[in-house]
């Protein structure tokens, strides 16, 4: 046998060989139930696409309660539904950040996942309602399924994939999230019986004071100490990616609303204006968030020494008042293309103007971390202004409701003008600090 062939042979043996199996704690082994992106790029899977078709009909049905319960109870309950949706998901698109989605088992849990989190948005209507309890129950039964079941199942994942077994920072880790999940059970389930729908919201509100401190607590327990950063490995840039496709389906659903309110009226002329100023807020939303923050928010992360810090601040918290406003803007949407030619009132003023002040506020400050100086946005600051102008002026001096929603639109598009000429003209010549410095 020549050299040659020697080699090819050789070749083609070292290429049939096994990976050998991981030796540190933190690498999954092979066969692992795992995702191995040892801090780099996690693609987005179909079935997590798949499974985010639950929230697009979850984030309508937030947006419907709003409509129908525009006092100030009725939005309380809501901002209780909202946040329970948000961690709900968020949890999940972390597990999914960890364990491997092609993988059976993972595959299973994330559709149970999704199935519980299809029984949450189908009672959300009757969450809050008298002798609703039925629906309350249902609500609060799937979110603790979700919540207890997925982080359980990805303990269970850990220590079995990774050295040390339970032992293993991972699956610890994970034991103290599930633990913290369980002991706001009662409380969830505990409101779900009670008839009164006050204390119905006094109980759930304070389940949720658990369930949002437990991040940083450290998920705090006892003899299992606390969470340090090294145990939140993840991909940054998957985080990032999942955030942002969350986006996508707050704004999807102001797009669903404006289209099919549109499509079952009379195209005449009020409402064919109108149905234009709705599609252009909802665009320039995309711009401002995308156009700049999406990618400097992901590239950050990705590059950051601890993600897993960077991930719970900016995208676990922060992306609230972004999805948030959206939603609430998507009220104003309905609102507005129901009665095109009444005068503006508190409703349409509050839900139009409030919500993009929500907006711009968490969207600013979601870009803040990731600008050089640690700047918040100067052209927020300005669209902000600009916005609660405009609702004192609409207050004080009635107004047509287009005209004040054009308005509004108007301060949206000198956000994102000023933030993209800012970004170009200093980023070009300067480097893209300074124009991220004075966007």
């Amino acid at each position: 046998m020549s050299e040659q062939a020697k080699a090819e042979a050789e070749a083609i043996a070292e290429a049939g060989k096994p990976a050998p199996k991981a030796e540190t704690d933190g690498v999954p082994a092979p066969a692992s139930l795992l995702r191995n992106h040892e801090g780099g790029h996690a693609p987005v899977s179909y079935l997590e696409l798949f499974f985010d078709l639950v929230y697009v009909f979850a984030v309508t049905q937030l947006s419907h309660h709003v409509l129908h319960h525009m006092d100030p109870a009725g939005l309380a309950e809501a901002l209780v539904l909202f946040l329970a949706v948000w961690w709900a998901w968020m949890f999940t698109a972390w597990a999914a950040n960890w364990t491997n989605p092609e993988r059976g088992p993972v595959r299973i849990m994330l559709l149970f996942a999704m199935l519980a989190s299809l029984g949450m948005a189908v009672a959300m209507p009757r969450a809050f309602a008298p002798g609703g309890r039925g629906d309350a129950v249902l609500f609060a039964a799937c979110y603790v399924a979700v919540q207890v079941g997925r982080s359980g199942f990805v303990a269970w994942a850990m220590a079995k994939s990774q050295r040390g077994g339970w032992r293993g920072s991972g699956a610890r880790n994970m034991i103290r999230i599930t633990l913290w999940f369980v002991a706001s059970a009662p409380l969830w389930l505990g409101g779900a019986l009670v008839d009164a729908p006050m204390a119905r919201l006094a109980l759930w509100a304070l389940a949720l004071v658990v369930d949002y401190g437990g991040p940083f607590l450290g998920f705090a327990t006892p003899g299992l100490g606390r969470s340090r950063p090294e145990d939140w490995d993840i991909s940054g840039s998957h985080l990032a990616e999942r955030c942002a496709l969350f986006i996508i389906i707050a704004l999807g659903e102001g797009v669903v609303v404006t289209g099919s309110s549109f499509a079952e009226e009379t195209a005449d002329l009020a409402r064919t204006t109108v149905f234009v100023l709705a599609f252009a807020g909802s665009a320039l939303m995309w711009w401002i968030y995308f156009d700049l923050g999406a990618e400097r928010g992901a590239r950050h992360i990705a590059q950051h020494a601890e993600p897993g810090r960077v991930a719970r601040s900016v995208y676990t918290y922060l992306h609230m008042p972004i999805v948030g406003g959206i939603v609430i803007t998507a009220v104003a949407d309905a609102l507005l293309l129901e009665h095109p030619l009444a005068p503006a009132g508190l409703p349409l003023i509050a839900t139009q103007a409030g919500g993009l002040l929500v907006f711009l506020a968490g969207t600013g400050l979601f870009k803040r971390p990731s600008s050089p100086h640690g700047n918040f946005p100067l052209s927020h600051w300005i669209g902000g202004g600009l916005l609660l102008a405009l609702s004192a002026l609409g207050l004080a001096l009635p107004m047509p409701a287009p005209v004040f929603v054009g308005a509004t639109v108007l301060a949206l598009l000198v956000v994102a003008v000023w933030e993209w000429a800012s970004y170009h003209r200093h980023g070009a010549s300067h480097g893209s600090s300074q124009g991220d410095a004075q966007g």
